[in-house]
């Protein structure tokens, strides 16, 4: 094999391979020898096809085994030969006649274009100023949220009088027939369905029409279903309703007191007011986790100007550029495109691609000197996390992100941070 490296810019590097046709042809030899044991062709003993016949029957396919062999392993020799930490997969560009080198006429060449990665040294993290927020609930936070536990576990006892009539915050259970342009539509009759008044939790002004309903007295309601009702036939349509109340009950508010949180699985109020404080708290270090992270990140990008390798940062790009234009095609769109060319657009979303593959060179390249290793292990657990969005095709997504190693980089940051 013949080696020579051509004139590359930036972190593209490029080389010249050549293969003897005489070398290839002492493989495609090799190769015959091995399959001749196994074959079985008619007219000859097991085993015994001349070596001369085999090469007619089946020459150019095993010469091409041989030759996506020989790419596979020269290629890899040539970047282990070079020590090169490669940034994606490279390209292989045949230089000569593929049909004359199938035929043994002529010597495989190639050109190998790969992108390395940047050489560069990452700060001292230890020299950032950084700050973690420590968050401790006031009083008044742990009344509200005690007060929300009460609210929650509150019963509802039938509202006293004569035919009572219901009030905002009363339960209801109520009978009702839906009708969308007279017909009474599927999923429109239902009997003893309980809701309480003001909860916003049947279609937007349904409840509040049933507000001052007696018991026993049908009451005409008509709503609209939102645009974004699940049921797509029935999305924005508007539907009167037949509602009959047949129970109204008030509600009974709950007390704060070691009987509620027994009720709650706890011992006693002391012991649910310390759930709350540490769920409170566990919130905040949530978002003070965030916050850390976020100004480390900023730090990290802001501290290192490096080169990127192109590749990665289209590719990074282009999967955030989808994702844009499916959000756009679904109605999506964030508020913060709203009113922006798409080239001011692309040129942001770019910024933000570059971003991401700076920081993800910055986190594998402090890793790698701090003997962080990614298992992997991790890395399918991450793969299979990222596909199993995909719905009913998690698995093809899975297997395309195993077999594609420009994704494994970019999927390891994550996991460093």
């Amino acid at each position: 094999m013949q080696v020579v490296e051509k004139p590359g810019e930036g972190l593209s590097r490029s080389y010249g391979v050549r293969v003897p046709a005489m070398e290839l042809g002492a493989l495609l030899d090799a190769r015959i020898a091995e399959i001749t044991p196994t074959l079985n062709l008619k007219g000859f003993r097991p085993g015994k096809v001349p070596h001369g016949h085999v090469r007619r029957l089946y020459g150019k396919a095993l010469m091409g085994e041989v030759i996506e062999k020989t790419l596979n392993e020269t290629s890899q020799k040539v970047l282990e030969d070079h020590g090169l930490r490669i940034a994606s997969r490279p390209d292989l560009r045949p230089s000569s006649d593929m049909t004359q080198v199938l035929a043994g006429r002529e010597d495989l060449a190639y050109d190998l274009d790969v992108e390395v990665m940047p050489e560069f040294d990452p700060i001292d993290v230890s020299t950032l100023d950084l700050t973690r927020l420590i968050y401790r609930p006031a009083p008044e936070e742990l009344d509200e949220a005690l007060a929300e536990v009460v609210n929650q576990n509150r019963t509802y006892e039938p509202r006293s009088g004569e035919s009572p009539k219901a009030r905002e915050g009363d339960q209801v259970v109520v009978d009702f027939v839906g009708r969308i342009d007279g017909a009474v539509f599927e999923g429109g009759e239902a009997k003893d369905v309980r809701l309480v008044l003001g909860s916003s939790q049947f279609l937007p002004g349904f409840e509040a029409q049933l507000v001052g309903a007696s018991v026993g007295a049908m009451t005409p309601v008509t709503a609209a279903f939102p645009d974004d009702y699940p049921v797509e036939r029935l999305r924005g349509k508007q539907a009167q309703f037949e509602v009959t109340v047949t129970e109204v009950l008030a509600p009974k508010a709950a007390k704060a007191d070691d009987a509620l949180a027994e009720r709650l699985g706890m011992k006693d109020l002391a012991a649910l007011t310390e759930a709350l404080r540490a769920n409170l708290e566990k919130e905040y270090q949530g978002a003070s986790r965030f916050k850390l992270k976020r100004a480390l990140l900023d730090a990290l990008d802001g501290r290192h100007d490096i080169a990127l390798p192109p590749r990665m940062v289209e590719a990074e790009f282009d999967g955030i550029w989808r994702q844009v234009e499916k959000d756009n095609a679904e109605g999506a769109r964030s508020p913060e495109d709203e009113g922006k060319t798409e080239e001011a657009l692309r040129a942001e979303y770019r910024r933000i691609a570059e971003r991401r593959v700076r920081l993800g060179l910055v986190l594998a390249e402090i890793g790698r000197r701090e003997n962080v290793v990614v298992t992997e292990q991790e890395l399918s657990q991450a793969m299979r996390e990222e596909a199993m969005r995909y719905g009913d095709q998690a698995q093809q997504v899975f297997d395309l992100l195993r077999q594609n190693p420009d994704t494994h980089a970019q999927m390891r940051a994550p996991i460093y941070e």
